[in-house]
């Protein structure tokens, strides 16, 4: 069958996505490659409206659009596909607030895929936000003071993450200093261990455009961790509350649901968009397959090593290894 493009409805004020409506003949295996990734790339959030809920057909089109794709080892996740890295999302009923999907690793993916296998009966609309817009609605002074920072990440680093990157888990400091191309960490001995760094701006550039966004792990670590350690500034500070302040407020403004139906796709730009979900009444009626991808069609982070891993092939990072009891 030739592919098709079905009508689409461009982005509004209050719905910040555009609406692509299948008919009941139509599914997500017939849209027209070119046409949906132009409507991508300007629109940074497309919702697929009247596919039936269906792993295969969703494993398919995940595959017209990323090379690589990566596994998401946060807990409370089912695998539907290990070998696709095709998962659910977080379980349990909890609201999330607004992140791009893994922006707390150096391989935050390009695109974020969800796809509807069971609506909730209540609850559990997915918020998303365009970091764009939050940067545009900030004051002059506030969005020149932040463009000008940058984000570090530490954290510590484990037998299992030093033998992923440097090939042993008892590193010199020659080691140490010297990681392999490829890999996103900066590693720094310190008294109680060795840890692992890695910077990216306050505000960065969209993929698809010169527009700076705010897209980061900040908002969900402060607001559902309680973290106010990682993140931080460049230079060891915390990041000041008045700064988060301020963006919080305008994402919160700025925030539409999604009210999902069955079948339903929804495809982020994670350079872009962020998103989180408004609290379920059941959870057991809400079941929402993901995939984490990184486009064919991409301009890699310039933050990103030359030849990343993930880039490569389907991208499993390091875990922690269960100790035996």
């Amino acid at each position: 069958m030739a592919p098709f493009m079905v009508d689409m409805r461009a982005p509004k004020d209050a719905q910040p996505y555009a609406v692509f409506t299948l008919q009941a003949d139509e599914g997500l295996r017939d849209l027209d490659y070119e046409a949906v990734m132009a409507a991508y790339r300007t629109h940074g959030a497309l919702l697929f409206r009247g596919a039936a809920p269906d792993l295969d057909e969703f494993r398919d089109f995940t595959g017209r659009f990323c090379a690589s794709s990566v596994f998401n080892e946060s807990p409370d996740r089912q695998v539907f596909d290990a070998d696709h890295n095709i998962q659910s999302v977080n379980g349990g009923a909890d609201a999330f607030p607004l992140h791009p999907e893994l922006s707390r690793e150096p391989w935050k993916p390009d695109v974020a895929f969800f796809h509807c296998l069971q609506a909730p009966d209540q609850g559990g609309e997915t918020t998303i936000c365009d970091g764009v817009a939050i940067v545009r609605a900030l004051p002059d002074a506030l969005r020149d003071l932040l463009a000008g920072q940058r984000l570090m990440y530490p954290a510590g680093a484990p037998p299992e993450i030093l033998r992923f990157w440097l090939g042993t888990d008892r590193p010199s400091d020659v080691q140490l200093a010297t990681p392999p191309t490829d890999c996103p960490y900066r590693f720094v001995r310190e008294p109680e261990g060795i840890w692992r760094y890695f910077t990216r701006p306050l505000l960065h550039r969209t993929m698809f455009g010169r527009d700076l966004a705010f897209g980061n792990f900040l908002l969900f670590a402060r607001d559902y961790l309680g973290r106010r350690d990682f993140p931080v500034l460049a230079d060891g500070r915390g990041v000041p509350d008045a700064w988060v302040d301020a963006v919080r407020q305008e994402a919160h403004r700025l925030t539409v649901p999604v009210r999902w139906q069955s079948g339903d796709l929804l495809m982020l730009d994670n350079s872009r968009f962020m998103h989180g979900r408004r609290p379920i009444a059941d959870p057991s009626k809400r079941l929402i397959a993901t995939y984490f991808g990184y486009l064919r069609d991409a301009r890699p982070d310039p933050e990103e090593p030359p030849q990343a891993r993930w880039r490569q092939a389907a991208f499993r990072p390091p875990q922690r290894q269960p100790v035996a009891v």
